[in-house]
């Protein structure tokens, strides 16, 4: 049985510990170990995501299989991108699902679950950052209906960035 269910505050430490091991595995090999971990540091950390908590317009899901806790998602409602004209758009800003619960269509329905949520919120379409060397996920947003329509230099660190597509869906 899969369950998604809206994250709060309480959740904060469930969502550090599943945001550091999800990077670490779609992005680990991406920059040195140590620029890998001064990132998670600083993004995973209970007083980043709590603060995150605080603004209305973001709004984190997490995904259970069978009780076992599998990804969380989050999006941002009405965040602007230079690269899209539209109105009204939100950024899908993180889809992680554990290494171990992929290939059992998790993500995908995560993804749906995200899509109709900004449609609820009368978005007009969603934009996200994608790696261009993650060909697995790039592809399963083209599949989704995804367009490139820009590229964005992703800070890990101070010396190092990975090159980012943006990608759009209108509704």
């Amino acid at each position: 049985m899969v369950e998604i269910i809206k994250a709060n505050p309480s959740h904060s430490d469930i969502i550090v510990t599943l945001g550091q091991q999800t990077f670490l595995e779609s992005h680990g090999h991406s920059a040195s170990k140590d620029d890998i971990q001064n990132y998670i540091s600083r993004t995973y950390n209970k007083t980043a995501i709590l603060k995150e908590f605080e603004n209305n317009n973001v709004h984190y899901h997490l995904i259970y299989s069978d009780g076992n806790i599998a990804g969380f998602s989050k999006i941002d409602l009405d965040t602007t991108n230079k690269n899209i004209t539209d109105p009204n758009i939100s950024k899908f800003d993180r889809l992680y699902i554990l290494e171990a619960f992929q290939g059992k269509q998790l993500g995908a329905k995560l993804f749906q679950f995200t899509i109709e949520l900004s449609k609820k919120q009368h978005q007009n379409g969603i934009w996200l950052a994608v790696w261009t060397e993650n060909q697995k996920a790039v592809k399963f947003y083209q599949n989704m209906g995804f367009k490139i329509v820009g590229a964005f230099d992703f800070k890990i660190s101070e010396t190092h960035s990975n090159p980012n597509h943006i990608m759009y869906l209108e509704y």
